[in-house]
């Protein structure tokens, strides 16, 4: 199934192959040792190490679950009549498709998955970059998408990407994807990093945003056993990073302020962070003040956990 399909998900061998999660790990274990996949937080991918990169058919089948908590959980921090960007990936494919029922939306993006999703979304205007078409995620690269986002301001800049660690910040396996990405993050007034558990603690070959300019990150409640994804969380909230958890906490009853979906569970660990300059943009930035006894972007009550506990 690797070799057909780049990547396959854990809970997809099981359900495959009608044996327990457990029984898979256990043998993906076994053929990692012999060479024949490398194994990913929820899955296996063909062996390459940092240079390799997933296509979008295999990515989409992977956290497919978490993928969708997420992003119902960031279009919440959207408000009406916002302009943000939305970069490439298949999280933020799902974050499009929730903010078509958020009205005088504006929308800058490189990727064409994002602008499908949006296409048909009423009184939501879409500003798609230039650029060459990269196939394997249906996004703009180049200097042409660089240059089209030179000039442009927006309040926030919502992206994805193939690894995320307290000390290198988010990463890419690709150079031209990473180009766009921080041209991106130059635009934006706060940066919302949108990564799964599975992505945390990975490290990838180039850098798209350091660690001191992302403001926010939302992501899924890691696995008891995933020691490496907890501990990366701490170390990122250390830095001053606001994580918002989905799946950690009961839903508040309280209405949302916006016009997105309906509320998920949340969990916020927010620390003040150190005022910090997006590059290239001179654009002083703080990371969102905390939210306890407050209400955190999308009209939510805050549930503030301490990490540590894990």
């Amino acid at each position: 199934m690797v070799r057909a399909n780049g990547a396959v998900s854990l809970r997809e061998l099981a359900r495959v192959v009608q044996t327990s999660e457990v029984t898979v790990r256990r043998d993906v274990r076994a053929l990692e040792a012999e060479g024949l996949l490398d194994r990913r937080h929820g899955g296996a991918v063909l062996p390459g190490g940092f240079t390799r990169e997933s296509g979008f058919p295999q990515k989409s089948h992977l956290a497919t679950a978490e993928k969708t908590a997420i992003a119902d959980l960031a279009a919440g921090l959207v408000d009406e009549g916002e302009a943000i960007v939305v970069g490439a990936g298949t999280t933020t494919q799902e974050l499009a498709r929730r903010l078509a029922r958020v009205p005088g939306l504006t929308v800058v993006t490189n990727s064409l998955l994002v602008a499908q999703a949006l296409a048909h979304a009423n009184r939501v205007e879409v500003v798609m970059t230039g650029g060459t078409l990269r196939g394997s995620n249906y996004a703009l690269v180049g200097s042409g998408a660089e240059q089209s986002l030179q000039g442009l301001r927006v309040s926030r800049a919502f992206l994805s990407g193939s690894g995320l660690t307290a000390e290198r910040g988010l990463s890419t396996s690709n150079m031209l994807s990473a180009s766009v990405d921080r041209a991106l993050v130059q635009a934006a007034g706060e940066v919302v990093v949108l990564a799964d558990h599975t992505k945390l603690g990975t490290d990838t070959m180039f850098q798209t945003v350091p660690t001191d300019v992302i403001t926010r990150l939302v992501t899924d409640d890691p696995p008891a056993h995933d020691d490496r994804a907890a501990t990366e969380l701490q170390a990122l909230a250390d830095q001053g990073v606001q994580i918002t958890v989905a799946g950690s906490a009961e839903s508040d009853p309280a209405p949302p302020a916006s016009a997105t979906a309906a509320r998920r569970p949340r969990r916020d660990v927010s620390l003040p962070g150190p005022r910090r300059q997006v590059p290239g943009t001179g654009a002083q930035l703080r990371s969102a003040p905390p939210v306890i006894g407050g209400e955190p972007p999308g009209g939510e009550r805050a549930r503030v956990a301490d990490l540590r506990r894990r």
